[in-house]
């Protein structure tokens, strides 16, 4: 029998045992299943992972070649197959003496040169050296769409006590709305513009750049005296007016989703100082460092992994909340939303074969306390077992509502509690003793109350959210993605599934202006919508 045959048969007779079986048959279970770093603590013990199928989980991971290619990674070689291209968006927070070669040269001197520029640009807009027409400057709208958004506008959110420069603005969607609203209210002659694209072609993220330049044009002379840029395409940046000194590249080797760390995280550098920005880079130094030397079995992305893909290949529960007890990573489902399903929502494997299980799960959660008076409910009570990771940290950053974040904790613990042990019938009717209600009444509204617990969840732990701390719980899903890649064996760093609906919509563009000719190629439901659509604007 195969070891995926082996999981699914312990995975069966899991299915008629309760999680809480596991912590009476063994009173170190919640300090074996769990992993350590530093004070970070992963516990993972209210699943129905027991140490057989731990072993078969780690066994997996040994036959999948995981370590290998974690090798591999680090080591610089070209594991994007289908891009032909390294993977090093860990080189980005390497080391001052670190040594990482492609094709047999070191790219860390560029590196450290770019990032050395940036942080030198970010001090002297923050000391207010670089001036905008109206003087210093007092706002950064950073323009991105996807990777170069999702990250550093999390990252900002997250670190907002360290916050000490000029107040920084994203804007991602195409939508004229987002932009239109972010820029009402602000300074022309004050606000710095990030242009966030590799290419400079990216359709939203230009048309938007385009629009805040109009916008800064009706005010300052030289609007492109006050845009930076985070591309590769310096011909481009020219032609925008953008002089090169502002201009910060990145190599092929690092992907949008996992490229904060370099000048795509300009807006937080502009936010928080360099110095904080280096200790988030410490942080995932610190997680990359116990990735690559932690045993398989205490290794916290590994064992992250494992846990996930327990519970959506194994067992087959098709979505994962995360759920941050944490107001200030309120954008940190929506960042992991990218990072996981866009890295692992793959149906061929590296070789082009059709997957033979199911790939990455869909991810999505909200911040406690609000998600529990939103889909909770479903997550306790609902046909559909929804395995949740809570994060929630031991300290605040305000000292005057102590007593806030304590409430904030114990609803954390409160509802992993509740997940796993759930409420009975019988329990349920002795909480009503004092409805009046007897016999078959009493079963009937007794039922409601009835909660089937023996539903999984993790829970990461640390003392406080900081910079190092923020860096630590990044590179942690980070690496938790590419393990499940590698198991699952797909490419976790191309995303192909994004081309195709922006090639048409570049195709749909001019059609929304009247041509009928082409318009015809398009299958009825289209040109209907087509047709919607010209006749409501043209009102």
């Amino acid at each position: 029998m195969s070891i995926w045959g082996e999981l699914a048969k312990n995975q069966r007779f899991a299915e008629g045992r309760h999680i809480l079986d596991l912590f009476s048959a063994d009173d170190a279970r919640a300090s074996d299943f769990s992993v350590h770093l530093n004070d970070m603590v992963l516990d993972y013990s209210k699943t129905n992972i027991d140490r057989g199928a731990r072993d078969l989980l780690v066994q997996l991971a040994q036959d999948r070649g995981v370590e290998g290619r974690r090798a591999a990674m680090f080591g610089g070689e070209r594991i994007n197959e289908t891009e032909g291209r390294a993977v090093l968006h860990v080189a980005q927070r390497a080391g001052d003496d670190a040594v990482i070669t492609v094709d047999g040269a070191d790219v860390m001197p560029q590196l450290r040169d770019i990032r050395a520029r940036a942080c030198a640009f970010a001090e002297d807009v923050r000391q207010g050296r670089f001036l905008g027409q109206g003087g210093a400057i007092t706002d950064v709208v950073n323009i991105g769409i996807g990777g170069s958004d999702l990250g550093p506008a999390m990252a900002t959110l997250a670190l907002a006590p360290w916050h000490d420069g000029p107040r920084v603005h994203y804007v991602s969607n195409v939508d004229g709305a987002h932009i239109a609203d972010t820029l009402k209210g602000l300074n022309p002659e004050t606000t710095l513009v990030i242009v966030a694209s590799k290419t400079f072609t990216t359709i939203e993220t230009m048309t938007n750049a385009r629009t805040a330049r109009d916008w800064m044009a009706a005010r300052v002379s030289d609007p492109a005296a006050q845009f930076a840029a985070v591309s590769t395409a310096q011909d481009k940046t020219a032609a925008f007016g953008i002089a090169s000194e502002r201009v910060f590249g990145f190599e092929d080797w690092v992907g949008g989703r996992y490229s904060m760390w370099g000048p795509i995280g300009l807006g937080l550098m502009l936010a928080i100082g360099a110095q904080n920005f280096d200790d988030m880079l410490r942080g995932a130094r610190d997680m990359d460092q116990h990735f690559c030397d932690a045993p398989l079995d205490r290794n916290m992305p590994v064992v992250l992994a494992l846990v996930g893909l327990w519970h959506n290949q194994i067992c087959g529960h098709a979505t994962r909340a995360v759920l941050p007890y944490d107001q200030r990573l309120a954008r940190l489902p929506a960042y992991l939303q990218q990072l996981e399903m866009e890295s692992n929502g793959k149906r061929v494997d590296m070789a082009g074969r059709d997957l033979d299980r199911q790939s990455g799960p869909v991810v999505w959660g909200e911040p406690g306390t609000n998600g529990q008076h939103a889909f909770y409910q479903l997550i306790h009570q609902g046909t559909r077992i929804v395995p949740c990771e809570f994060l929630v940290a031991a300290r605040g950053h305000e000292p005057h509502l102590a007593h806030q974040h304590k409430l904030l904790v114990a609803n954390c613990l409160a509802q992993s509690e509740a997940l796993l042990r759930g409420r009975t019938l019988d329990e349920a009717r002795a909480s009503m003793a004092d409805k009046g209600l007897e016999g078959a009444e009493l079963d009937r509204q007794a039922r409601h109350r009835v909660f089937p617990g023996n539903r999984p969840s993790t829970t990461l732990v640390y003392p406080q959210l900081t910079p190092f701390v923020l860096g630590q719980i990044i590179a942690l899903y980070e690496h938790r993605v590419f393990v499940e890649g590698v198991v699952l064996g797909i490419n976790s760093f191309d995303q192909w599934g994004v081309e195709l609906g922006k090639e048409l919509a570049v195709a749909l563009a001019p059609l929304l202006d009247g041509d009928g000719e082409a318009a015809a190629s398009k299958d009825p439901s289209t040109r209907g919508l087509l047709e919607y659509m010209r006749a409501r604007q043209a009102e």
